[in-house]
């Protein structure tokens, strides 16, 4: 296969898991700003409270789908250390999201409910670039790359290496 060749699987990879990641985290980004506000409009909880109990359900909901949708042909092997890579990073994304959203609100105090969702929404999308760079890259990781050749040109290469039999 060409440099070029290569190149072009590698990005068709790397958009289909953005497309993956992207659909999984689009769905947990729902979650997360639906229990936010059914949290913040039923309860006494205060804003950032409420918002990191949302944030820890999208989390579950998120690894349920990027363990089962986005990366299930991803290595398999070491669950525990898996779940444990996803959580830590996890921590550091609700950290971040929930950083924005309490600077937003006791920094400059904007509380209404509309300043609450888009502070929310920013702190969330800053918090995904780092969770996608996290979870590719430590949690999530790619299996040894197998041969590149399928099985069938296997086979066709190896009769067309062998010595021809001469029938006599």
């Amino acid at each position: 296969m060409s440099e070029r060749g290569a190149l072009r699987v590698r990005l068709d990879r790397l958009v289909r898991e953005v497309v993956k990641f992207g659909a999984v985290g689009g769905a947990g980004l729902l979650v997360n700003l639906l229990v936010f506000n059914l949290v913040r409009h039923t309860t006494t909880l205060p804003v950032v409270r409420a918002s990191i109990l949302a944030t820890v359900v999208a989390i579950a909901f998120n690894y349920v789908g990027f363990r089962y949708f986005t990366y299930r042909d991803r290595d398999k092997s070491r669950r525990t250390k898996e779940l444990t890579l996803f959580l830590l990073f996890s921590v550091v994304g609700l950290v971040i999201e929930n950083g924005v959203l309490y600077a937003a609100t006791y920094g400059f105090g904007w509380d209404s409910p509309l300043q609450s969702n888009v502070f929310k929404f920013l702190g969330i999308g800053i918090a995904t670039l780092f969770r996608f760079w996290s979870y590719r890259t430590w949690v999530f990781r790619a299996q040894p790359a197998a041969s590149t050749r399928l099985p069938d040109e296997s086979f066709l290469e190896r009769k067309r290496t062998r010595p021809d039999r001469v029938r006599g």
